[in-house]
């Protein structure tokens, strides 16, 4: 028999109000608030590290990360985030090498049920979300559940990305959709 933890992370249905997942959020609530308080960025970074379930080298995350549980979270080689990053990793979120993330910018895995009936009965599930190697995501970008983006993607300030999309991408608005196709340079292909 699969723990609610283990539900949970394979995007089943699960029991939100589980004592072993109350007690993690709440470890991690009080964790995080000590850390990004701190000044120094080599020991706030690290003491993220920490929390994480891995991640790549040269990691590095401006003040006022949040997280539920870390346990989700891997970060590929070479990341950056700006102030306020938000990863609910409810499944995993998973991030590829060389990413750059601007400030504001939320991952949100958690999927509540359609049916009041079961959202009452505080039933919650999520879908995974997987970003590829080399993409940029500017200010205010939110990433909903079981989104996947390919390699080299830019996301636009602003942008609320509802679907995947696959390589070589600039994308933007809400929703967001495909506003240029990139070659193998990172230049937008002309007539694009």
């Amino acid at each position: 028999m699969k723990t609610q933890r283990e539900k949970m992370t394979a995007g089943e249905p699960y029991e939100q109000f589980d004592p072993e997942l109350i007690t993690r959020r709440k470890l991690i609530r009080e964790k995080l608030l000590t850390v990004n308080q701190l000044d120094n960025n080599e020991q706030r970074n690290q003491k993220i590290k920490d929390l994480l379930a891995d991640t790549g080298d040269d990691f590095f995350a401006e003040a006022g990360i949040e997280f539920d549980y870390g346990f989700n979270i891997h970060i590929g080689n070479h990341f950056y985030a700006n102030y306020h990053l938000t990863l609910l990793d409810t499944c995993p979120i998973t991030i590829g090498d060389h990413c750059y993330i601007g400030p504001d910018v939320g991952f949100y895995t958690p999927v509540h049920p359609l049916s009041a009936k079961l959202r009452d009965a505080d039933v919650e599930l999520g879908k995974p979300i997987t970003v590829g190697n080399s993409v940029w995501m500017g200010g205010h970008v939110t990433i909903l559940p079981g989104v996947t983006l390919g390699n080299r993607v830019v996301v636009g300030a602003g942008s609320v990305v509802t679907k995947s999309f696959e390589d070589d991408v600039v994308i933007a608005g809400n929703p967001a959709r495909i506003i240029h196709h990139l070659d193998e340079n990172g230049d937008v292909i002309p007539g694009d």
